[in-house]
């Protein structure tokens, strides 16, 4: 088992653990330097948690990789709640957006779909990901949290990798609800810091209230179960042009004891590199490992 424990985000279907481990290791020393930190993390102490492949679709002969989706293939319901969301926050951070609300495409009809999906690949979020990617995203966050068996075993792969040496976990957009739900599920654990970056934690009904465990009703409000004991620290950094990471105060999600922070990662909002170089990032893993 690592010290620091990663966990990955959507759309790494096609990588694995070792892969990820090597874009992911340069990536933590760079924050740890920006945070002033003398320790310096070496392959061994990096342990990727890794459940892209429950996504992949199996291999056949002169069909192999992702589904070719088109607008058609995002269904009522979840999927298109969670792109019509996402259409908002692009419009509210990027201003090449057009704005959803002024093209009366609220309702959730496949005219909506289909506009959210042409604006969405106009916008600096969305700059270069192929439709069929766009709607595989979202299907992938879809299954996760409606698929039992998938999500037990994407689950499982992560909380297999918290061994009692692991003191930091590094969870990263979807693998921040996945990471999240294994603290859960492994009460008595001795993760000093959860650091979640580009996370969809915080959206309300569609990610939230589907939380296992089941959020409390505190006053009326969903309040998240602690994912640990006293002594471990959440940190929650969000882009505020990350659309992915929709809610980026968790604070009224998870009490006042989660500290948030925003960052700013230019260009490549969501991109898990440059929230691990952020020195936000490196001083939460270097306290984490005192």
């Amino acid at each position: 088992m690592g010290l620091v424990v990663g966990v990955h985000g959507i759309g790494k279907q096609v990588l694995g653990e070792d892969t990820l481990r090597q874009q992911w290791l340069p990536a933590l020393n760079d924050g740890l330097k920006r945070a002033d930190a003398t320790q310096r993390l070496v392959e061994s102490d990096v342990t990727m948690a890794f459940y892209g492949d429950l996504f992949r679709p199996d291999g056949e002969y002169l069909a192999v990789g992702d589904p070719v989706y088109t607008s058609k293939d995002v269904e009522a319901g979840f999927e298109t709640e969670l792109l019509l969301a996402w259409w908002q926050a692009a419009a509210d951070s990027d201003s090449a957006v057009v704005s959803p609300s002024s093209q009366d495409t609220l309702a959730a009809t496949p005219k909506s779909v289909q506009a959210a999906l042409r604006a969405l690949s106009g916008s600096r979020f969305f700059a270069g990901v192929a439709l069929r990617a766009m709607v595989f995203d979202l299907k992938q966050v879809h299954r996760y949290l409606l698929d039992p068996d998938l999500r037990a075993q994407a689950r499982g792969r992560v909380a297999d990798q918290i061994g009692d040496d692991t003191r930091v976990v590094v969870a990263h957009s979807l693998g921040s609800v996945v990471a999240y739900e294994a603290l859960c599920s492994r009460p008595g654990h001795q993760v000093r810091a959860l650091v979640t970056i580009g996370s969809p934690l915080g959206i309300p009904h569609l990610i939230l209230h589907r939380l296992e465990p089941a959020p409390l009703q505190l006053g009326g409000q969903p309040r998240g179960v602690w994912p640990g004991e006293e002594q471990l620290v959440w940190t929650n950094l969000a882009e505020d042009g990350d659309v992915v990471a929709l809610v980026k105060d968790l604070r009224p999600a998870f009490g006042p004891d989660t500290r948030c922070a925003r960052v700013h990662n230019g260009s490549h909002a969501h991109d898990a590199a440059a929230y691990l170089t952020d020195r936000l990032c490196g001083q939460a893993i270097k306290d984490g490992l005192a």
